[in-house]
């Protein structure tokens, strides 16, 4: 009878062993998800305010606006 209760609590304790484990993989993979959305959030930030510099940097000059686009559309591109 000892036996048998010692091996009921060592499987009990595996159980949540291999349960914690998989909910802590989860936990860790959603975190990795989570920055790297902020990664990108932040690339797209940057390039957004390097944008509106350049444009206010160009003033009237079309041609400088329009290489100026190229941060637009990079930022566009991380959506």
């Amino acid at each position: 009878m000892k036996y048998m209760k010692r091996l009921c609590v060592i499987a009990f304790i595996a159980l949540l062993a291999a349960c914690s484990s998989s909910q802590d993989k989860a936990a860790k993979a959603q975190k990795g998800a989570y920055e790297a959305q902020e990664s990108v959030a932040n690339q797209r930030l940057e390039l957004i305010d390097k944008y509106q510099k350049c444009v206010k940097d160009a003033g009237e000059d079309q041609q400088k606006i329009d290489a100026c686009e190229s941060y637009l559309k990079a930022a566009e591109a991380l959506k």
